[in-house]
């Protein structure tokens, strides 16, 4: 087993300085379903809802991919991935994108010990969102997609996980509010529950009528009070309504993408830092650093990470020219960056090599509570400081930064 654990501190809105910590643990033997349960404080009660509580937590299913040593992500996210599932449609699995990007191997265990074998079917770079289609018979009831816009603050959710009710938390919705995360992704009105999932990786949120509003992307940490609490971060459903049948045909969203430069970014008080590059992305071959300071984007001031992928996503699609202003080492200049889509950094199921099949006697992924959302690379990762400085890059693996942008509760 190793641990690593990164401390950001940064200053979110009201001026509360907030600390986030990321802890994530892996073991060589991932230990099967029995082997854990959410504590029973928090587990839900079928006597508190009035939709048939084990029914609906049976259509949440596990993830477990695996992906070739040479992807594009292999650092950043790890080549055995493993999380959570819902099942939406005849054999249809929506989950979390970074479970199977690139993945070259899909399966989906059932909370009963059956194992299925999956095809990663599309993924959506702007949700995260990802599509897995069984290739055999779940014999389950898809869960019908609930209306996320609708829902409100302290509303009573379940985050549900395989295994059904031991492996799930009963919660209330804490925050909605935007999110900005440091691989140039951002969500204008994500929900965050509380308590947190320890498996919350692609966790089905469900809402008090038994419908999907949501599925499990993160966890931070927020102060509150003197104490510290986890939260889970969701991806509302109502993004996934209008690019399903998209993700169906296609595997992706059938519109140009948007210009993507690989910068790892961090918002430290009121600047966007360079925290890492992408190796042989936009940005490197740019010349980019980390630790560059990025102080506008076509000549408009910016001060948040929000700011700076509005302003990005603003200029066109992916292979515009985006003009950037740069400190460095008491140097201000510009720089021109050709942008590209992320997509094709990133290996495609059909341009894989296929491998020898694996076989499992039953679910052997699913017991690690912290490994929910990614396996971190086994290279430790450096405590990140101040300046951002000491975020591991190009050719090492990024930290992972949950929920840089403080919550306003």
């Amino acid at each position: 087993m190793f641990t690593v654990q990164v401390d950001i501190v940064v200053a979110p809105r009201f001026f509360r300085t907030t600390v986030i910590k990321l802890q994530v643990e892996q073991e060589s033997c991932m230990p099967s379903l029995t082997e854990w349960k959410v504590p029973l404080a928090v587990q839900p009660r079928a006597e508190d809802y009035a939709f048939d509580l084990e029914r609906v937590l049976a259509s949440v299913v596990g993830v477990h991919s695996i992906i070739p040593n040479d992807a594009f992500t292999a650092d950043t996210l790890g080549v055995e991935r493993a999380g959570n599932g819902v099942l939406i449609g005849d054999g249809l699995v929506l989950t979390i994108g970074y479970l199977i990007t690139e993945a070259e191997t899909v399966w989906l265990h059932l909370g009963d010990g059956r194992v299925v074998e999956g095809h990663a079917l599309g993924f959506d770079q702007e949700s995260g969102f990802g599509l897995v289609q069984a290739l055999g018979r779940l014999d389950l009831d898809p869960l019908p997609l609930g209306a996320s816009g609708a829902t409100e603050i302290d509303d009573r959710v379940v985050v549900g996980g395989v295994g059904g009710r031991t492996r799930s938390v009963a919660g209330r919705i804490a925050a909605k509010q935007e999110f900005a995360g440091y691989w140039e992704y951002a969500l204008d009105d994500a929900i965050f529950t509380y308590p947190a999932h320890p498996n919350w990786g692609g966790a089905g949120l469900i809402s008090a009528r038994g419908e999907l509003i949501g599925i499990g992307s993160l966890q931070i940490e927020r102060v509150r009070e003197g104490r510290n609490e986890h939260l889970n971060m969701v991806v509302p459903i109502d993004l996934l309504k209008p690019i399903l049948e998209d993700l169906r045909r296609f595997g992706r969203v059938n519109r140009p993408a948007r210009p993507w430069l690989g910068v790892f970014s961090a918002e430290i008080d009121d600047r966007v830092v360079v925290a890492g590059i992408a190796p042989k992305g936009p940005a490197a071959r740019a010349e980019m650093k980390p630790g560059d300071l990025i102080l506008a984007v076509r000549g408009e001031k910016i001060s948040s990470q929000m700011q700076f992928y509005h302003q990005l996503w603003a200029l066109g699609t992916a292979g515009v020219d985006v003009p950037l202003t740069l400190y460095r080492e008491g140097d201000t200049f510009n720089v021109s960056v050709k942008s590209s889509d992320r997509a094709k950094f990133q290996k495609r199921r059909s341009c894989i090599e296929q491998r020898p099949r694996l076989a499992f006697q039953q679910a052997p992924w699913s017991g690690v509570a912290r490994m929910a959302s990614a396996p971190c690379p086994a290279s430790s990762c450096d405590r990140a400081s101040r300046s951002a400085r000491g975020f591991p890059v190009q050719g090492g693996a990024v930290s992972w930064q949950m929920g840089q942008k403080g919550l306003a509760l």
